[in-house]
Parts: C-alpha cells; structure tokens; sequence
C-alpha cells in the first residue's frame, strides 16, 4: 500500500473506537468519563507521559492559541517541545507535533501498529484516549524535554489528565458543552480545575467572578501557588495592524522584573490576554529571557483564529464557536476593519447558544450564509434557520460549505464586504480545505 492507502488505514482503525466528538449532547451527557482506561493502556506501554515535562492547559476559549504560544517560547529556548491539541483541522497528524512540526503520516502509521496490539486488553478505550496515547509516546520516542498538553475537555476527566505537568494553565472559562460540564460557572470550572496538581504552580486567565472563586479554592485547598494572570502582567498597546500587534508587557514575577516589548501575528485584544497567560506560564515553567520568549511568540503559527486567507475581497477564517467567542470576533473586527460589514458563513454543532452568538455581530453583518458541515453533531440548514427565525439582515442557505464559501465570495467581491467563516470548527475547517484546493487547481 502507499502511504496514504497506509495513513487512511491507520485513521479507519482510530476511528472504529469509540469517538465521543462524533456523539450527540444527549449521548455525551451519558458517557461514562474516566481515567481508568488511560492509565491501563499507559502502563502498557510504559509510561512515556512521565519522561519529560509537561505544561497542561485548559479553558473554554484560548486554550490552543496558549498552548501554541508555550510551545513556540520554549522552541525559541532551545528546547526540543512536543505539542499536543485538538481537533485537527485539515489533517489528523496536526494534533501531534514535535518541534513545531506535525508528526510524519509514515510515523503515525508506525505508532498506530505498535499500539493495536494492546487496545484489546482495554475494554472500552475510546479514539482520543488512542490519540492521547500517540502523542505522548511519540514525544517519549523523540526525546522531548517539554510537552505542550492541550486539554481536549473539560479537564479532570479528561484523558490528558493522567500528566503530571510543571505547570498546570486555566485560560478563561465560559460556557461551553454544558450537558456534560455542568450549567454554571461554577460547575465548568470545577471541570476544568480538574487539572490542577498538588503542590504545582497554576496559572490562571482572565476570569469572570464565580469562575476565580472557584479555581482559587481548588488551587488552596492543593496547596498549589496561584499565578493570576491580570494580577501578575499587563500589557500596554503599541501598535497594530493586519499583519499583526505589538505591545509592551510588563509586571513582576517572583522578583524578576519583566518589562519586554512583544509582537504577535494573531489579531485580537483576546490574544494579548492568551499571550500573558502563555509568558506566566513559560516564567512558571523557569524560563527567565523574555527576550527569547517573544521571539517564539513573534513566530507563532495557529490556523483559523482570525486568519486573513486573503485580501481581495477579504477572507477570515476564525474559529469562534460560542457567545463569548463572537463577541471577541466583533471586538476584532471592530478594531482592525472598522467600518467594514461582513458576510458570514455559520453553521453549528447542535449544543451552541445560537441566536446568543449571532446578536454579537448583529449590527456588522449585511448576509448571513447558513450550512452545515459533514459531521454528526451539526445543525441542519433548516434548524439553524428555524433557530434564528427572522433576522435584520438576508439569511440564504446552502446545504454544502463549499458553496457556501463559493457564494460569500462572490458577495464580497460584489459589495467589498469581508467574508469570515465562524460558527464551528468543522464548518471553517471545510471552508479552509476547499480554498486551498481551489486555489491549488486555479495555479494548475
């Protein structure tokens, strides 16, 4: 077989588990959640998660972007860094990376075989426990001296959480898949305190009032040193523009004073607040050259958060998928393209707050352009828009992303209006995949 009959191979076996980002709400609140299989198939195969040193993040919103910003301030440090995340967005090798650098199709297959034949000998191990497991014996296999641990969800059940990290990092809470979190701040940030270890430095975000009560007690009763982020760093504005924002970042932290100018290619006052949370973290960790710090963060790469794809008309990818999250992406907007109307291109997944979402970008969109991807837990075109009912703007659907993204741009080249897919991860992913291959095929 070729590599990629090889490759297709490997993520048929994957996915023949049982994968819970495939399950209806109702399904999911059912799940039977624990760590009990990871640590069985872990003690399988010998415990790599405890050869290197971990950072573990979670949160509702800016968890990828922190992780993707540790991982770049510890490469730019000279250490050789895995990094693990989800979900994937064109490719599953995205998850697992070492250096930067998603793991090979060939090296995934290859660890896939080692794997199989011990998933028999845990019953029930589901496909992000199987994945899990990947990347941190990956990571063993390479090396590493640090990894880069995103939680996939919630946090103390989550099969990351068999980590013993350096550092454990909580960016903001909010809500977000409240049939298995719970329906209170309180209740989703006592998931994703979870994550918090004994005696280990923790790193806290931006948080509303009930969420910091919260993880501040989780925090003392582990005896854990509680590093709140807005409390330890501030961030002064210097200058932004599309290709990115820069800004002065100073503080003390535990005597060190910090005082280091920083650029950023992600767009967004949210990203100023992800990249303290990532540089608290990484002082955490025992870096102590901010100066190399910010070189890593000036060359962070992480797709779909506010992503200019191109410019004529503009096109963004982002990847807001809840209340909060759309109204950052109005704030981003707002900031960098004012005056600017949007055509958006939204689906869902089934659990979101929709109507909630779409009254954040109420007054800038001019089109809104429903679909829906290719994935189970989608809403339908005739949900979403039996969902929203009657709207101030023109609401069209198409049943595919790629002639929803076909007709955004036409719009936008039409008015001079942005196009921005948001909504859901699975709908951007598409519209990103479809890009690509069109202008793949248009250079052909």
């Amino acid at each position: 077989m070729s590599i990629e009959e090889q490759y297709q191979t490997a993520l048929d076996l994957l996915y023949s588990y049982v994968d819970y980002s495939l399950k209806h709400s109702s399904e999911l609140a059912k799940a039977e959640f624990n760590l009990d299989r990871m640590r069985d198939l872990m003690r399988l195969l010998g415990d790599p998660q405890d050869k290197y040193k971990v950072i573990h993040i979670t949160g509702t919103k800016g968890k990828g972007s922190t992780a993707a910003m540790c991982a770049a301030g510890l490469h730019a440090a000279g250490f050789k860094v895995g990094l693990y995340t989800s979900p994937h967005l064109l490719e599953y090798t995205e998850r697992i990376q070492v250096d930067l650098q998603p793991i090979s199709k060939q090296t995934l297959v290859d660890l896939v075989d080692r794997v199989r034949p011990l998933l028999n000998q845990v019953p029930r191990i589901t496909t992000f426990e199987i994945t899990t497991a990947l990347g941190f014996l990956y990571f063993a296999d390479q090396a590493v001296d640090w990894a880069v641990v995103e939680v996939g969800l919630g946090g103390r059940l989550d099969a990351t959480n068999i980590v013993q990290p350096q550092v454990s990092v909580i960016t903001t809470v909010s809500y977000d898949h409240t049939a298995i979190l719970g329906d209170t701040l309180t209740q989703i940030s006592t998931e994703k305190g979870g994550i918090i270890k004994p005696g280990k430095p923790v790193v806290i975000g931006p948080q509303k009032p009930e969420s910091l009560t919260t993880l501040l007690e989780i925090a003392n009763h582990a005896g854990s040193e509680t590093f709140f982020v807005p409390q330890t760093l501030r961030a002064i504005p210097l200058k932004a523009g599309l290709e990115g924002q820069s800004f002065l970042v100073q503080g003390e932290f535990s005597g060190q004073r910090i005082d280091q100018e920083i650029h950023l290619p992600l767009l967004g006052d949210h990203q100023v607040e992800n990249a303290l949370t990532a540089l608290t973290a990484l002082l955490c960790a025992g870096l102590t050259d901010t100066s190399l710090i910010a070189s890593g963060f000036s060359r962070v790469n992480w797709q779909c958060r506010f992503e200019i794809a191109q410019t004529d008309p503009i096109l963004i990818f982002d990847s807001a998928h809840n209340e909060d999250a759309f109204s950052r992406l109005a704030e981003t907007i707002r900031a960098y393209l004012p005056g600017k109307k949007i055509v958006l291109i939204l689906g869902v997944s089934e659990d979101k707050h929709l109507v909630e979402m779409i009254a954040q970008l109420s007054d800038l969109i001019v089109t809104l352009i429903i679909t829906r991807a290719d994935h189970p837990r989608a809403l339908s075109v005739e949900e979403i828009s039996a969902k929203l009912g009657i709207q101030s703007f023109p609401i069209l659907s198409f049943s595919t992303v790629d002639k929803a993204l076909v007709a955004a741009l036409e719009l936008g080249a039409k008015n001079g209006n942005i196009v921005i897919s948001a909504g859901s991860m699975f709908v951007t992913a598409e519209a990103k995949r479809f890009w690509i291959e069109s202008r793949q095929n248009a250079i052909q």
